[in-house]
């Protein structure tokens, strides 16, 4: 079994082109926004304060969040490895499973079950949690959230990458100067521009200071604010994307339902599957040129992105027919 779900090792593994393959491992909405293309970017200038601020200023309408609590990143990676230099406390614990990255954000971090976080927190420890979670699609409403951020002594973190399917449930509003409540928020996902490397943190104001300083000038690139802009004030993209994905997600859990896999999980951008027999299922895609998401640690799971369109569907369709 290729580990990881990346595309260049199942190549390398099973063979054939880059461009013969259908990768469902990302769970990054196939159909990015399509404007990127027309923006003019001046590859010679530096971005200026006044464009991050409007970047800033977009990205909070969209979060429904005040800008004074937004502070915009190289990726929403970058903010959960920032985690740990933020001064937020030294004792943490991370809800499991989730993102590898989760793990690596802090040194010695425990891995607890969800239903501990609030237990964690009366004990002062920091907790970092995805909410839409990665793999399992697990959704939490923002009232309990809400009531887990205000209950405990510690801070909580919530890494909200696949949220903008779900904004009655983030808690980005909800951040404010007098709650430990930090939220992270990813671009590329939802808009299917991950290359370009933009995320953002809203947090309390001394906090985005801390941000700030360390991030340093032009945390990002000229690309990603004038592109970032743009695509989060196009509102008619966003809501027809939006409907667009949770139909395309009901199709495919019909279709994975005819071939006896019940699809679990709450994000319209990827599906959790479990089989007896996982490592032979991921084989059999595989010699297709179909890549899905398996985990060392779960080996009954698989997760599947979804599929661009209906023909990408049907492919994945014959291939779990042909058996």
């Amino acid at each position: 079994m290729v580990h990881g779900g990346r595309l260049d090792a199942a190549i390398r593994a099973y063979g054939g082109a880059p461009e013969a393959w259908l990768d469902l491992s990302t769970g990054i909405n196939p159909n990015p926004w399509p404007g990127a293309g027309s923006i003019a970017v001046d590859w010679r200038a530096l971005p200026s304060d006044e464009a991050l601020a409007a970047l800033e200023r977009a990205a909070a309408a969209h979060f429904g969040a005040s800008p004074d609590h937004v502070c915009a990143l190289p990726g929403s990676e970058i903010g959960i490895r920032m985690l740990a230099r933020l001064g937020l406390g030294a004792d943490a614990a991370h809800v499991a499973p989730a993102y590898r990255s989760h793990e690596a954000a802090f040194e010695g971090a425990a891995p607890i079950a969800v239903d501990a976080v609030a237990a964690a927190r009366s004990a002062g420890r920091m907790v970092l949690l995805a909410n839409p979670n990665n793999p399992d699609g697990r959704l939490l409403p923002r009232a309990a959230l809400c009531d887990a951020a205000d209950a405990g002594a510690g801070w909580l973190i919530v890494d909200e990458a696949f949220a903008d399917l779900h904004p009655d449930e983030s808690v980005a509003a909800d951040v404010a100067d007098h709650r430990r409540l930090l939220v992270l928020r990813s671009f590329g996902k939802f808009f299917g521009l991950a290359g370009l490397r933009l995320g953002f943190a809203v947090a309390p104001r001394p906090i985005v200071a801390a941000l700030r300083a360390l991030l340093g000038a032009w945390p990002v690139s000229t690309a990603a604010i004038a592109i970032g802009v743009a695509a989060y004030r196009d509102r008619a993209w966003i809501e027809s994307m939006r409907e667009r994905l949770r139909a395309d997600a009901a199709a495919l859990d019909a279709m994975l339902a005819r071939h006896g896999l019940v699809a679990t999980g709450a994000s319209p951008l990827f599906r959790l599957v479990a089989h007896d027999d996982a490592a032979m299922l991921f084989d059999r895609l595989a010699q297709h040129h179909i890549l899905c998401r398996p985990f060392d640690y779960a080996p009954r799971w698989l997760r599947f992105g979804l599929p661009g369109d209906a023909m990408a569907r049907d492919r994945l369709d014959q291939a779990l027919a042909r058996g």
